[in-house]
């Protein structure tokens, strides 16, 4: 795995003007004012909805209440066992990687509290979840920051059955061990299965040799901090609180040179990781399923990695893909999935007789991840093995089918918004339209319309966009899969729709960590 200090580094030693995020030291109001359009298409005039008005009351009501989960949560300093005689220094909820996992059943009122016991404010982001837009766990836009020592109290319906998770949206936290599956079920399940897998794919470099994700991005925009730049949701004097705690002088360089895959359009990414992680475990240590021959096992697969894709197969097995990001398909069969960060899949299979590797591919980083399926006694894979269905037949998003009972209808967009994704590596200057992101700036939406969202990617680097708050058709037609999150490739346009029937204001982002403290983000706007 590369992990080479590249003499590019010399052109982003270059200044960083304009890195961070915009940090954002208090809750928008929702309003904003002004006469001005702002470059790229992005408004500041009008008044847009708030996260906590009455349209997003409304819509909450129109949700329903049912049965309340109860659940507390705190987000703490921790050691970590990643298995095969790894500890590590990072954040979790608790003292376990993943988090604990939530599990609720559509229609219920989730009713969870977050203590912050971590030296830096966080918050919780619900991703994927159609939610209230106060509750939607972004600092700056829809709530103040959990401020150390304080705790925040989310409370919500959740309508909508499916895989998703939750982590931090404050500043670079997700890429600590700050995130946990949220497993929604379905009071009326259709799919009939024996036991089911919950695989949480993540790529880590926390606590590593010194290393932070602070720290990483710090080399990433070339070095350069303070002068009163903020960085993401915190500011820059908290980054220097947070390496304070954790130096990071004598740390490798984890800037990733050479990472090619031609299923990503070329760069691969920027960070070379130290270890690559399946429920928390490393390749040589992996986490072991076990089940019976002939069971029927739903694997419900999240990609919780900062900055790397990843390519997967069970060997010897044949996935059925029954749902992405949460919404079902019309069943598909391959040998493999590609999950960029953000994106979830949900496959059945039929157990093998055997013990079996689930490999995680680090696309295009010469590493992967790794668990065991074991239906009788028998030595383990090895760290190092690829099976064959790797390279077998890929499912891909862009050909899935949304089930019938959760296709958009039929429907010609009302508005079409156009944003094309900007930057790269010299000046780490990731951005929508060439400009960072700044809360007060919004793309207007109107509730009830049909909106087309045409994302143009003029950069060399693929970029998994997630939209907050709502699912998108892929396509830019009615016949699309319902997501979340997808992959834009390089010099390529990708066209999505959604109805606009949650108000409030939405974060449009790229789910690569770095590229979205980078600038890589922007709002989508309910007009009040």
């Amino acid at each position: 795995m590369p992990m080479h200090r590249p003499t590019r580094r010399a052109v982003l030693g270059a200044a960083l003007t304009v890195a961070g995020t915009g940090v954002l030291a208090a809750c928008s109001d929702g309003g904003g004012h002004g006469g001005a359009h702002a470059p790229g298409g992005a408004q500041d005039s009008g008044t847009y909805v708030s996260p906590g008005g009455k349209e997003v009351a409304a819509a909450e009501k129109a949700r329903g209440s049912g049965p309340v989960r109860k659940v507390s949560l705190t987000a703490t300093r921790t050691r970590l066992d990643l298995g095969g005689g790894t500890t590590v220094a990072s954040w979790a909820y608790g003292d376990r990687l993943p988090g604990r996992e939530v599990r609720v059943t559509a229609g219920e009122t989730l009713d969870l509290t977050l203590a912050n016991h971590l030296p830096q404010p966080t918050s919780m982001h619900w991703h994927g979840l159609a939610l209230r837009n106060d509750m939607d766990g972004v600092p700056g836009l829809t709530q103040r920051a959990i401020a150390p020592g304080g705790d925040f109290r989310y409370r919500f319906a959740v309508p909508h059955p499916g895989t998703y998770w939750f982590h931090p949206h404050s500043g670079v936290q997700q890429d600590r061990g700050l995130y946990a599956p949220l497993i929604v079920e379905d009071p009326k399940e259709p799919l009939a299965y024996d036991k089911e897998w919950v695989v949480v794919l993540d790529d880590w470099v926390d606590g590593v040799d010194g290393s932070t994700p602070d720290a990483v991005l710090k080399e990433l925009s070339g070095g350069m901090g303070g002068g009163g730049m903020d960085h993401g949701a915190h500011s820059m004097s908290e980054v220097e609180a947070s390496e304070a705690e954790d130096p990071d002088g004598g740390s490798p360089s984890r800037m990733m040179m050479g990472a090619r895959s031609e299923l990503l359009g070329g760069d691969a990414g920027d960070v070379a990781y130290p270890y690559y992680l399946v429920n928390g475990r490393v390749a040589g240590d992996p986490e072991t399923f076990r089940a019976r021959a002939g069971d029927r096992i739903r694997l419900r697969i999240i990609n919780a990695g900062g900055d790397t894709a990843f390519r997967v197969a069970l060997g010897g097995h044949r996935l059925t893909v029954t749902h992405t990001d949460g919404f079902p398909v019309r069943h598909a069969e391959g040998d493999a999935l590609l999950l960029g960060m953000g994106e979830r899949y949900d496959v059945l299979v039929t157990a093998g007789d055997g013990v079996f590797p689930l490999v995680a591919l680090a696309e295009g980083k010469d590493a992967a991840a790794l668990a065991v399926l074991r239906t009788r006694s028998g030595a383990a894979p090895g760290a190092s093995v690829r099976p064959k269905e790797l390279d077998g037949k890929l499912v891909e998003a862009g050909r899935l089918v949304p089930d019938p009972s959760v296709a958009l209808t039929e429907r010609a967009p009302d508005r079409t918004i156009r944003m094309r994704l900007t930057g790269g590596m010299a000046d780490y200057d990731w951005a929508f339209d060439g400009q960072p992101y700044d809360a007060k700036q919004r793309r207007p939406v109107e509730a009830g319309e049909r909106v087309r969202v045409v994302f143009d990617n003029g950069t060399a680097m693929w970029h998994p966009l997630h939209l907050h708050g709502h699912t998108f058709a892929l396509g830019g037609n009615a016949a699309g899969a319902r997501k979340d999150t997808a992959i834009v490739l390089p010099h390529r346009s990708l066209t999505v729709e959604f109805d606009a029937d949650n108000p409030g204001l939405w974060m449009v982002h790229c789910h690569n960590v770095y590229h979205a403290e980078a600038g890589m983000m922007t709002v989508l706007g309910y007009r009040g």
